[in-house]
Formats: structure tokens, sequence, C-alpha cells
């Protein structure tokens, strides 16, 4: 069992304590263990699951429009992620995905387009995804290629897409994506638009799944002469730049959370090891060099958990967490790496067979310091926000 004395930190309030116990029962009621074959299928099952138990309703805003509340509150999307990851990677992508996916919508949408897919996501009745990055535009969105051309029309036109977009998450199994393209409104960021595209929109191929080492749905996608009405855009011309970094504001923080879960369930599996396996008549536990790893384990996970419910008490308190997100982010990834990585070695031969927990771990961990800003990209935006407050 995790601690979980952090639940009365002062950035929670007695909602947050509930909701926490009340997912942590269901999830382990509902959340399967056992390795699923078949990644699509699973995905989609558990997206069915989190929207019926009523969880996807707070990744998506508006409590007409199928949310939980008017505004989607950071400190429970983190709170969600941080207990689905300590009880299953697959079960945490699968709600953060239908977060990020629809949480243009959410924030830049139009009416129309809310009712037409916000309830569907909360419900888990439609999967989203997020279509941002390109074969030579990760970090870099200014260097996106994929193009959306208007055209005018009496039905208020349409834009054609072509392009590709790449590593994008339910990519193959999602039934609309919001993605972003360049509209040319202005050179670098500034030219790009955002547009929902469901996912049988002519011109619109799956090119390539792709296998990861946590498997989850992924795949490359291929937009030739894909025609777009231009309803389906998301805020204004030229805005998706601001769309995508402020979707990212919302979820980033979240990243770290998930990276916490990972951790702490680490944390539980070294210590259950550590203190039952019998090592030259006593048992690992007893040895001071387990004593000072499991103490740089614990440590490190409380200085994550302050970094990341600090960003997002700050961001449910309104204020501007592009700095205070990078942080939690950088710090909660590389640290979970670092613990799990401990872990595994507490477990020693066991720690590296397939689908044991923490094997299993030290794959789902490897990714969260890369997708959304890898640590390298999150030193960057500290450096700028510190230079920038001088």
């Amino acid at each position: 069992m995790s601690d979980k004395a952090y639940l009365r930190w002062p950035f929670f309030a007695g909602n947050h304590l509930q909701l926490e116990s009340e997912l942590d029962a269901w999830a382990s009621q509902h959340i399967s263990q056992e390795h699923a074959p078949d990644v699509d299928q699973a995905c989609r099952g558990l997206v069915r699951q989190l929207g019926q138990a009523g969880w996807l309703r707070h990744a998506v805003a508006g409590r007409g429009h199928g949310g939980a509340q008017d505004v989607i509150d950071t400190r429970t999307i983190c709170l969600i992620r941080e207990t689905l990851a300590r009880h299953s990677g697959l079960a945490d992508f699968a709600f953060a995905m239908q977060g990020l996916g629809s949480g243009a919508i959410s924030l830049f949408g139009s009416e129309a387009q809310k009712q037409a897919y916000l309830g569907r996501v909360a419900r888990g009745e439609a999967i989203a995804a997020f279509a941002l990055s390109e074969p030579d535009a990760g970090s870099d969105v200014a260097a996106m290629q994929c193009s959306a051309s208007f055209v005018s029309g009496a039905d208020g036109g349409h834009y054609v897409l072509n392009g590709e977009k790449t590593w994008i998450s339910n990519g193959g199994i999602a039934d609309f994506y919001v993605l972003f393209a360049r509209t040319g409104e202005a050179p670098g960021a500034r030219g790009i638009s955002a547009f929902i595209v469901d996912a049988d929109a002519p011109g619109l191929e799956i090119a390539e799944r792709i296998d990861v080492i946590a498997p989850h749905p992924l795949a490359r996608l291929r937009f030739s002469n894909c025609r777009i009405p231009a309803a389906k855009m998301v805020g204004e011309a030229g805005q998706g730049f601001k769309v995508a970094m402020a979707t990212l504001d919302v979820f980033r923080t979240s990243v770290a959370a998930a990276s916490l879960g990972f951790a702490r369930r680490a944390m539980d599996e070294a210590l259950q090891r550590a203190s039952s396996r019998k090592m030259f008549g006593q048992v690992l536990a007893d040895f001071q060099l387990t004593q000072a790893k499991l103490a740089q384990m614990a440590t490190g996970i409380d200085s994550s958990a302050l970094l990341t419910y600090r960003a997002a008490w700050q961001r449910d308190q309104g204020e501007r967490v592009t700095k205070e997100a990078a942080m939690a982010k950088l710090v909660a990834t590389e640290t979970a790496q670092q613990v799990i990585d401990a872990a595994v070695q507490i477990f020693g031969g066991m720690g590296v067979v397939s689908e044991v927990p923490v094997e299993r771990l030290y794959r789902e961990i490897r990714a969260l310091r890369i997708y959304e800003g890898a640590s390298e990209v999150q030193q960057l935006i500290i450096a700028r926000e510190i230079l920038k407050a001088t």
C-alpha cells in the first residue's frame, strides 16, 4: 500500500481526498494487471470502463457538455493519473488521451463542437487523439509542414489537408483527431491552425502503426487532399500554436503525476521485496546499502510530489505555471526513472523477467521523459522563464 500522507498537504481539498480513495478502490476491482495481447482492444475497453464509471467526466470541461466541472481541475487530473498509473500504465494512458485529445475543444471549441464531441468523450463513447508531431517537427513546432489550404464555397468553405503526422497516440483507434496544420497567416508558429478531423474523413490514412517498448496505440497518419469543413477549425485561424500550448499547459503537470504513480508502485514493490528476500542470514532490507537506496527513492518521490502538486494547485488558482509545470515534469519523470531502476536492482534477476511489475514499470516510464516536451526541452523552458524574470 502506497504512502498517502501527501494527501494531507494543503494543496488538496476534501473532494480531492474522497476522489482518490474512490478511484483507488474502483481501480483495484476493475483494472486488470494481466498482460493485454491486443492493446487496441484493451485500450478501447478501458475507455469504455472509465467513461461508464464517470472518471472521464473529469477530463473535459463544462457541466453542460458532460464534464464534472465547468473548468478542468488540474489537481483532480493529476490525482486520477497518479492513481491509475499505480494500477496500470495503459489505464493512465487511456484517461490521459481522452483529456489531451479533446482539451483544445474544451478550451477553444465552438458551442457546436463542444456539443458534438465532449459528451461522447466523457461517456467513453468516442476516443480522442492529439495530432501535433511530424517526422521533422517534434519539439520544434514551428518546423511543421502539414498544410491546410482554404477553398471558399457557399457552405462556408473547407480546408484541404496534406502532409503527415507521427507518434500520434490513439492513432488507428481514435474516432477523431485534433490536428494542427500550417495555414500560412504568418511565418513560423504564428501561421498554424487547429482542426477536428473525424477518423472516417476521406483522404486520412493510417500510414503506419508504431510499436514501442510499453505498448499502446500509436501511429503515423497521412493526409492526401483531405477535405475538412471550415466549421471544424478550433479557435481562430493562425492561432493553432496558442491552442496547442494552452492544451499542453493543462496536461503537462499531469505527466509528472503519472510518473509519480509509476514511482510509488515501484517503491511499494521494492519495499515488499527488500522485506521478504532472505540473503546471508537476514533479509535484504537489513543491509545498509539497501536502506540508503530506499531512502533516496522515498526522498525523490516526495520532492517530485511537492513540485507536481504545487504546479497543479497554482494553476487551479488561475496562475500561469509554465515554469512550475516544466519543473514538475522534469524532476518527476527523471526521478521516477531512477526510482524504478533502483527497484529493478533490488529485485535482482527477477527484476528483468518479462511482465514482473518492476520490469513493466521500467518500460512504461521511459517515454514520459520524452513526450509532451523532452527533459532537455523542459530545461530550456525553465531557463527561459528564469531569464525573463531578471
